[in-house]
């Protein structure tokens, strides 16, 4: 069986959905961290220059959502036909679009009171839809596919736990229920439950 290493900066930021598909298959692996300055000598040996990466019997890949969808795959996680591996893609792929909405009007946004309003419109206007689009998606029964547990699911509960802290209150699930059982669901896998608690408290 091979042996896997993730390695990425001491947070979550984009490396968490992978250690969450890990965690849910219950695959171990070695978890590295690295502090900044220990970055540029491991960069120009990395495929694009970027974490995280995972490496297994001297193969390298990057890109986080490649990653977890590779590892879903091992784990059974991806979707049982190609058009629910389609749709987990593309709940996947909207939680991308959720990241970046986010990242590049707010996250990135220096004015302070600029950033104020558009936490505001990003919460009421942008995040009320795209919810309301996404609960429609779910099954009553809180999976997007099918009916359990997917890397789609996992996807959703990482997007939203990933901006709620730079957010003055967290996003609420009240009036989407499919989507509070979606996080329901992801937290109460029994290998997510455990890295949730015992996973180390970092900056981001």
């Amino acid at each position: 069986m091979p042996s896997y290493k993730l390695t990425y900066f001491n947070g979550r930021g984009t490396a968490e959905i992978v250690r969450l598909v890990l965690a849910a298959a219950g695959m171990e692996y070695e978890d590295v961290r690295l502090e900044q300055d220990q970055w540029p000598e491991l960069k120009p040996n990395t495929p694009m220059g970027q974490l995280p990466i995972l490496e297994m019997d001297g193969t390298m890949l990057c890109q986080s959502n490649s990653i977890a969808r590779y590892v879903a795959k091992l784990a059974g996680l991806a979707g049982k036909t190609p058009l629910d591996q389609a749709r987990v893609d593309m709940v996947m792929d909207g939680m991308v679009d959720m990241g970046n909405k986010f990242a590049y009007e707010i996250y990135y946004e220096k004015d302070e009171d600029k950033k104020a309003e558009k936490k505001k419109d990003f919460v009421e206007k942008y995040v009320t839809q795209f919810f309301s689009n996404m609960n429609k998606l779910a099954s009553d029964g809180g999976y997007f596919v099918g009916d359990e547990l997917t890397l789609a699911d996992i996807a959703f509960y990482n997007m939203v736990t990933m901006v709620n802290p730079y957010l003055e209150q967290p996003l609420s699930l009240d009036g989407f229920p499919n989507l509070q059982k979606v996080a329901d669901n992801v937290t109460s896998n029994p290998g997510i439950a455990k890295w949730l608690k015992e996973r180390p408290e970092t900056p981001y």
